[in-house]
């Protein structure tokens, strides 16, 4: 935490944090974006909340609505397939990093809908194919591949789209 923070929160003189204020930080941090408790938790801990304090801020927030983890799936899951272009694999284990349980995990990911799922791996492996400058058919599959695993797309459908791609061209 930097020194403007602790003036910020009161805590030059090695005090605990001033409530209230932490409460306004915690609160404009779980509006500003949709938060998961992991990341509740670690932004309390750099305002220099402790133990129990933590426990209870946490509940407060997701009974007053602050912090909902099924929407927070649903939100994160939305973002990285539409936007980031995200497989599902990605997404899996970058929910289980933030400690999000697995029966959340599995609703999120049934969100993705299969024929727009295959839909983006395909545009993105045509999309790499064409900006791959490898002349060697082998080498250039070996590439788009990586990429696509990179992303999160299971391998028996990156297989298939690269199959699909090689009898095209």
């Amino acid at each position: 935490m930097s020194l403007s923070e602790k003036e910020n929160l009161g805590q030059l003189d090695g005090a605990k944090p001033d409530a209230p204020l932490v409460w306004e930080k915690i609160t404009a941090y779980c509006a500003y974006q949709d938060r998961c408790i992991m990341e509740v938790r670690g932004k309390l801990e750099d305002l220099g909340v402790e133990g129990d304090t933590i426990t209870s801020l946490v509940e407060k927030l997701v009974e007053q609505g602050f912090v909902d983890e099924k929407r927070f799936v649903e939100a994160f899951v939305r973002g990285r397939f539409l936007i980031k272009k995200w497989g599902r694999v990605r997404i899996r284990q970058e929910l289980k990093l933030r400690g999000i349980s697995e029966d959340l995990v599995r609703e999120g990911i049934s969100w993705i809908e299969p024929d727009q799922y295959i839909e983006v791996l395909n545009s993105l492996a045509d999309r790499k194919w064409q900006a791959t400058k490898e002349s060697d058919t082998f080498l250039k599959k070996g590439k788009v591949q990586r990429f696509l695993l990179f992303r999160g797309f299971e391998y028996d459908l990156v297989r298939e789209s690269l199959d699909r791609i090689t009898t095209q061209f």
